[in-house]
C-alpha cells in the first residue's frame, strides 16, 4: 500500500504557490472533467490568456476576486507510489496564522520562491515557521524560471542565499529545484530548458522523500477523546477511546493513568471496529483497562516506565494570532491534547526577528503573526514532551476566554518535570 506525505506549500504572495499545486494535479490528470471546465470557464471571464490553474486550490470567492489565496486550502491526491494530502497556504502576511494552521502536520514543506523577488521578509517568516513547527524537510521551488529566460546563475544565487539563511534553523535536508509551474517545466516532467539541471522533477521528489523521522517518540501517548459503554456490555464495564499520539499499545500492557497516577494494565484493544492485541501511532483505539478505576476526557494514558513531564511552569516558542496583542500577567484557556486549563503569560522573553533570525533582549507584548518566546504557567500540570520530540503532545493553542478565538499556537521548548 502506498504511504501517505502531507505536505504545504508556503512563500511570499504572487510566488505561484496556488498554480503549481494546480500544475502538479493538472499534469497527473488528476483534475476531474467538470473541475477543468469551471477553470477554462474563470479563466476566461478573468481575461487570462492561459488555463488559470490557481482557481483549482483558490476556492473562496473573495480569493477568485483577489487573485490570492487567503485560507488554507486541502487537496488529496495519489500515484502509484504515494498518497498525498497537499495545503495550500496563503502569502500575505496577515494571514501567516493560516499558515502555521497548514503546516502543524506537515511532514514536508515546498517553499515556492519566485526567482525575479529573491528572498524576501515573509518568505524568511515561513522558512523560520516551517523549522519552528517541526518540519525538516524543505524543498525549494525556484519558480517563474521561464523570467529570467531559465538562467542556472539566478538560481544558483538565490538558492545560495536562502542556505545560508537556514543554517540556524533544523532542517534535515534542503532541496533547490527550478521551475516553472506556469509552463510546467520540472513540476511533473522533466524540462528541456534547463539542461543544467540533473535533480528530479518535483513530483519525483516528492514521491521519494523520507519523511520518517517526524514524531519519533517510541512512548506510549494516548489523550482520551471519549469514555464510551459499549452496547450490550455490563452497565459498569467502559472503554476508552482516542487517537495513539506515539509509540504503541498492547493488550496486557502495564500503563500510567495521567493525571491520578495511578498504574494499570491493558485488557483490551478495538481499532477500526476490530479487536486487536496491539496498535501504534497513529492508530484511533477504544481501550479496556483491568481496574474500576477513574478515567473521563482530558486523562492520558501514558508509558508507565517513559511518562512525559508534568508542567506547572514552562518556556514556548508562540506565533501569535490575536488581533489584540499578548501582554504578561494575562490569562488564557490553553487547550493541550484533549485537556483544557488556565495559563498565564508570566514573560515574554523576546520576539524573533525573522531578517535575520535575531531577536531584541525584551518586548513589552506580540501583536498579530509575531514568533516569540514566553514563559507560561498552567493552573493544572501539563503532561508534554518537548515539541522537538513529539509534535502533537508538545503543541497547544491559547484561546480568548472572553471572545473564545484561538489567538496563539505554541510549541513547548523545554519539559523539565518541576513537581
Amino acid at each position: 500500500m502506498a504511504d501517505l506525505l502531507r505536505l504545504v506549500t508556503a512563500g511570499s504572495v504572487d510566488g505561484g504557490k496556488s498554480t503549481l499545486i494546480g500544475r502538479l494535479l493538472f499534469d497527473s490528470k488528476l483534475i476531474f472533467d467538470d473541475q477543468l471546465a469551471a477553470i477554462e470557464a474563470a479563466s476566461i471571464r478573468r481575461s487570462r490568456g492561459h488555463l488559470d490553474l490557481s482557481l483549482l486550490t483558490d476556492g473562496l470567492r473573495a480569493e477568485r476576486e483577489q487573485g490570492i489565496t487567503i485560507d488554507v486550502a486541502y487537496r488529496y491526491f495519489a500515484t502509484p507510489r504515494r498518497k498525498f494530502v497537499v495545503a495550500d497556504t496563503p502569502g500575505h502576511v496577515q494571514y501567516t496564522r493560516n499558515m502555521v494552521t497548514g503546516a502543524s502536520t506537515a511532514g514536508l514543506c515546498v517553499l515556492v520562491v519566485d526567482v525575479a523577488q529573491g528572498l524576501v521578509e515573509q518568505t524568511r517568516r515561513h522558512c523560520t515557521l516551517a523549522s519552528l513547527l517541526g518540519v525538516r524537510t524543505l524543498v525549494v521551488a525556484v519558480n517563474k524560471m521561464d523570467m529570467v529566460a531559465y538562467g542556472q546563475p539566478a538560481f544558483d544565487e538565490l538558492c545560495e542565499e536562502l542556505r545560508r539563511f537556514c543554517e540556524p534553523l533544523d532542517f534535515r535536508e534542503i532541496a533547490c529545484i527550478p521551475m516553472s509551474a506556469l509552463r510546467g517545466d520540472n513540476v511533473v516532467h522533466p524540462s528541456d530548458a534547463m539542461p543544467w539541471y540533473e535533480g528530479p522533477s518535483l513530483l519525483t521528489y516528492l514521491e521519494n522523500a523520507d519523511v520518517s523521522e517526524v514524531d519519533r517518540l517510541p512512548h506510549l501517548r494516548l489523550p482520551i477523546q471519549l469514555v464510551l459503554r459499549p452496547d450490550g456490555e455490563r452497565p459498569h464495564t467502559r472503554v476508552y477511546a482516542g487517537r495513539l499520539f506515539a509509540g504503541a499499545i498492547g493488550v496486557g500492557d502495564e500503563i500510567l493513568v495521567l493525571p491520578t497516577m495511578v498504574k494499570t494494565r491493558v485488557q483490551s484493544i478495538t481499532s477500526a471496529g476490530a479487536a486487536v492485541e496491539r496498535a501504534s501511532a497513529p492508530a484511533s483505539v477504544a481501550v479496556g483497562i483491568a481496574d474500576d478505576i477513574d478515567v473521563s476526557r482530558g486523562f492520558m494514558f501514558a508509558a508507565a516506565d517513559h511518562p512525559p513531564a508534568s508542567l506547572r511552569e514552562f518556556a514556548a516558542m508562540v506565533c501569535w494570532m490575536g488581533d489584540r496583542p499578548m501582554a504578561t500577567e494575562t490569562t488564557y484557556l490553553m487547550k493541550h491534547t484533549t485537556s483544557w486549563s488556565k495559563a498565564i503569560v508570566r514573560r515574554i522573553d523576546f520576539r524573533l526577528d525573522v531578517k535575520d533570525l535575531g531577536h531584541p533582549e525584551t518586548v513589552e507584548m506580540l501583536v498579530a503573526n509575531d514568533i516569540g518566546r514566553i514563559c507560561l504557567v498552567s493552573t493544572t500540570p501539563v503532561f508534554a514532551d518537548p515539541y522537538a520530540a513529539n509534535r502533537s503532545t508538545g503543541s497547544f493553542i491559547l484561546v480568548d476566554a472572553v471572545t473564545q478565538n484561538t489567538v496563539a499556537a505554541g510549541m513547548i521548548l523545554d519539559a523539565v518535570d518541576i513537581e
